[in-house]
């Protein structure tokens, strides 16, 4: 009973130890750059101090379909963190500011390589999307990857 309870022990402090390994990781991004109430770090993410969202630097780059989209976000690990997701459309359209003067109107700290990333909502076989060009909502087919991107997001924590 004793050695079974000290395998218990030595279990636990382990994952404690990879845990604390692992926070403290995350709580090194350096701050790199702001903009008003963004702030980009070293570690490829952009925090939305408003929102409280986490925000990949970058897209994916390429065109996606939006299956894909989801499957790309759920297996991002961008600053090392593992619960990145889809944003909605809502939160999309909250990056949106049309005082920017850029071909894209959002902050510089966040590259989209086309204007348009999908969101999480769906109707049949439609995805939504919301484009930063001229700040409209969309919807396309859920297979349509032409000029599709995805922008992860996670909640800040």
């Amino acid at each position: 009973m004793k050695k079974t309870l000290g395998t218990i022990i030595a279990i636990i402090a382990g994952v404690i130890l990879i845990g604390n390994f692992i926070a403290a990781e995350h709580a090194t991004a350096a701050e790199r750059a702001r903009d008003g109430r963004f702030i980009a770090y070293d570690n490829g993410t952009v925090l939305d101090t408003k929102t409280n969202l986490m925000w990949a630097a970058y897209d994916n780059g390429g065109n996606i379909s939006w299956y894909n989209a989801k499957s790309y976000c759920e297996n991002y690990r961008g600053g090392g963190y593992t619960d990145w997701r889809l944003p909605t459309e809502d939160e999309l359209v909250g990056l949106y500011d049309h005082s920017i003067a850029a071909v894209n109107h959002l902050t510089s700290l966040i590259t989209l390589s086309a204007p348009c990333p999908w969101a999480s909502e769906t109707r049949g076989s439609e995805a939504a999307n919301f484009c930063f060009d001229d700040g409209t909502r969309g919807w396309d087919p859920q297979s349509d990857a032409v000029y599709g991107r995805v922008l992860a997001v996670r909640l800040a924590k």
